[in-house]
């Protein structure tokens, strides 16, 4: 693997930590730093402005603007697209003493650290600036975003003069005039704006999707003067604040933001709220939702914590990516989604893609059931979006985009939005894979079915048979691998739309047995005949699978193994990204793999495969792959682990931990790879873990690496937590509240409860012994 990691932060186990600015890591920096809380987000830009590179982004999940596409008029290639606009700037300060305005970039300063309290959530950050003339003075700054009233932030100046007596000036309120930076221009309308005594509030329209944001902030301050400042977009109020040699002031400020983005809320209702909040905010303590915010993260670590002992660097790294999944989603509103970056930048326009049913699922799934529920829920509240689509595309039934925010396909490259299928094959997946763990029938046959029926339509008339009508496949697909496009039997394609439809039969099948009402009711409604649902058994039967019994290989799509082939460990670092770097046709001419599609399909249906296929499939296309994408590292690890390649796990699973942290791909300043930090987390649980939940029974089979002294994991099961601690000889589980819970491990069915059960490593699973 060619791409090698640029460290920068200290280690420590439960912060990051900057000590020293870097300026040339300005902007990675603000993307490490971001806040969220699933509702809001606001990246770890300097809140006292700086004229440095920057990416000063705040958004609200759901808020997005809409920009025609020109260029095309060739049917099923969208004509206008959507994304996350940048937003309000409610952290918006500037601190003034003798004439100086404070900026990183130009003034002197010295002792600058920043830390992230992952335990906690708070972001601070500390300095001494020194001013032109002598005077020093400490900052310290301190914010967080409430994880427990997703409306509610906090941010707080703590101002220590070192050397004189004086007066410093503090102008600090709420902003409208950012640039969104990928469009290159400020996309908001301003309709009012008041203030009060030490309160500001303001009112943002989007331009084009007429969506509202508003925000308002209150002010606790000892000070000399207070002045409004008004400007358009804009309302600050200045603060003139007496400071005393080694005595420290402080500033607080405490802002709540409200947001309408559903067309079913009158502006007259929106309003109304605003009134309430404006009048509220001077009441609302700093210090009471901070530590309210902060039980929040103290209840989410008992139950999701992972502990590595032995390894700090990827012990930071793991709950750094636990505590970034929290951040992001955490079930709140189901209208909202995960989008690629999160909320920490504006790179693939805040769209949710096709993975968050096949990566980010299964922590929802173990860490928060109803974020799960409200994951799936989603797209059956978009499901009209998706049967346009699929009549856009000459498909029947529901195709779901492969970028999104509303439910539309935003992707504006027709060889994703319109070649690739998986989004659709992962809702299904991500259906069943709930289903096998929870034995939640009620959801499935509720939520599950009519999106099943819908999705089983598109497949059966986005295929086609081959010439002699002896095999059913699908033409002019891209897979997972992005590398390749227009292929003929993609495998991963052709084997996720065969095990859809035969969850789709399997599905209907026990409904008609258990509620014939219901099912009579959706089969009613959607006008499915049993002669359709005859074809699809019809289509699954027949599909393809391009597959070798003799060596055990699945070809990835037909002509895969006559293409030229490349060695990607010798292509030069300074070519990453490959995208940025080479022309788009040259990616596209040999069997090099951006990420996993055969590998992918055999992780999600891992016990359907021979430990012997396994092998010689990620053999086969292990050294293929570049890892062009944030999430490769850890499905290798995880299979890496299964095969008792142990050296390799490791190597992978410190990749995949590290991604934004490390900037292997650099590209952290974008925004964080929200997707592969919750691969980074299956790769503990699935991969050392050797998790498997698409079994009858949740089954175990714990690896160690070598450099370990023991690593323990939690997840929430069956309305319990179950713990699970490795060490070098032995695995350890019980329940945390007691429950009687039956699991596999090492293939033998044992009963879980609150007392430990201790099992023997076998030699072959230490990884001492690879």
């Amino acid at each position: 693997m060619a791409k090698i990691a640029d460290k920068y932060y200290v280690t420590d186990s439960w912060k990051i930590i900057e000590e020293g600015f870097n300026k040339d890591y300005s902007e990675v920096s603000e993307s490490i730093y971001s806040l969220g809380n699933e509702y809001m987000g606001v990246r770890g830009y300097f809140e006292e402005g700086y004229t440095g590179d920057s990416l000063l982004g705040s958004y609200f999940n759901g808020v997005y603007e809409s920009q025609e596409i020109t260029g095309s008029s060739y049917k099923g290639i969208i004509k206008d697209s959507e994304f996350m606009v940048n937003s309000v700037d409610w952290l918006y300060t500037r601190i003034i003493l003798d004439d100086e305005v404070l900026d990183l970039n130009k003034s002197s300063f010295r002792d600058f650290r920043r830390e992230l309290d992952l335990n906690t959530g708070l972001l601070t950050r500390s300095f001494i600036w020194e001013v032109d003339g002598g005077k020093e003075v400490k900052l310290e700054f301190e914010r967080f975003l409430s994880m427990e009233d997703a409306k509610l932030a906090g941010q707080r100046i703590n101002i220590t003069p070192i050397n004189f007596n004086g007066d410093i000036t503090i102008v600090s309120g709420l902003d409208f005039t950012n640039i969104h930076h990928m469009a290159e221009k400020n996309l908001w309308k301003c309709s009012e704006n008041s203030s009060g005594d030490r309160w500001l509030s303001i009112l943002g329209t989007t331009i084009n999707t007429k969506q509202n944001v508003f925000s308002t902030c209150a002010f606790d301050c000892i000070y000399e003067k207070e002045e409004d400042i008004s400007e358009e977009k804009k309302i600050l109020k200045s603060f003139k604040i007496s400071l005393k040699d080694g005595e420290k002031a402080t500033f607080t400020k405490v802002i709540s933001n409200l947001v309408n983005k559903n067309d079913k809320d009158s502006l007259d209702e929106f309003i109304s709220k605003c009134e309430d909040e404006k009048k509220n905010i001077t009441s609302i303590k700093y210090d009471e939702i901070k530590d309210r915010s902060i039980e929040w993260w103290k209840k989410v670590w008992l139950e999701s914590d992972i502990v590595i002992d032995g390894d700090e660097l990827n012990q930071q790294g793991v709950r750094f990516c636990i505590f970034q999944m929290h951040q992001t989603y955490h079930g709140a509103d189901q209208s909202n989604v995960i989008g690629a970056k999160g909320l920490t930048g504006e790179a693939y326009n805040g769209n949710s893609f096709w993975d968050t049913e096949a990566y980010c699922l299964p922590f929802y799934i173990f860490n928060n059931l109803d974020a799960a529920k409200q994951l799936l829920r989603f797209r059956l509240i978009t499901l009209p979006e998706a049967k346009a689509r699929a009549k856009q595309l000459d498909c029947e039934g529901a195709f779901f985009p492969i970028a999104t925010i509303s439910g539309r396909e935003c992707c504006n490259l027709w060889q994703h939005a319109s070649l690739q299928l998986q989004p659709s094959t992962a809702v299904a997946y991500g259906i069943w894979h709930y289903e096998n763990i929870t034995k939640d029938e009620e959801f499935v046959f509720e939520t599950g079915a009519p999106l099943l029926i819908e999705i089983s339509r598109m497949l059966a008339t986005r295929g086609d048979w081959s010439a002699d009508k002896s095999r059913y496949g699908y033409y002019g697909v891209m897979g997972p691998d992005e590398f390749q496009m227009m292929v003929n039997n993609n495998c991963y394609t052709n084997y996720m739309g065969k095990t859809t439809l035969e969850y789709t039969l399997d599905v209907l099948k026990r409904l008609e047995s258990k509620n014939k009402d219901l099912y009579d009711n959706i089969l009613g409604k959607l006008n499915v005949k049993q002669e359709e649902i005859e074809n699809w058994r019809l289509i699954g039967e027949k599909m393809f699978i391009p597959y070798n019994k003799e060596t055990k290989l699945f070809e990835q799509h037909e002509g895969f193994f006559n293409l030229p082939h490349i060695d990607v460990d010798k292509i030069p670092l300074e070519d990453f990204p490959l995208y940025h770097n080479w022309t788009y046709d040259r990616i596209y001419r040999n069997d090099m793999i951006k990420q996993p599609d055969v590998l992918m399909f055999m992780l999600l249906y891992n016990s359907r495969f021979t430990e012997e296929e396994l092998r010689a499939n990620y053999e086969y296309y292990e050294p293929r792959c570049i890892h062009e994408s944030s999430l490769s590292p850890s499905v290798h690890s995880i299979l890496a682990a299964q095969l008792k390649k142990h050296r390799e796990a490791y190597d992978f699973f410190g990749f995949a931990t590290r991604m934004d942290l490390d900037n292997y791909n650099r590209n952290t300043h974008e925004g964080l790879h929200t997707t592969s930090i919750a691969a980074a987390w299956m790769n503990i649980l699935y991969g050392f873990g050797g998790m498997r939940s698409d079994k009858e029974v949740l089954s175990f089979k714990p690896s160690i690496p070598k450099e370990w002294n023991g690593y323990s994991f939690r997840l929430c099961y069956k309305d319990d937590v179950i713990v699970v601690e490795v060490n070098k000889e032995n695995v350890g589980f019980y329940t945390l509240n007691g429950t009687e819970i039956q699991i596999e491990v090492y293939e033998e069915i044992i009963t879980l409860s609150e007392e430990k059960r201790e099992i023997n490593i076998p030699s072959e699973w230490r990884g001492e012994n690879d």
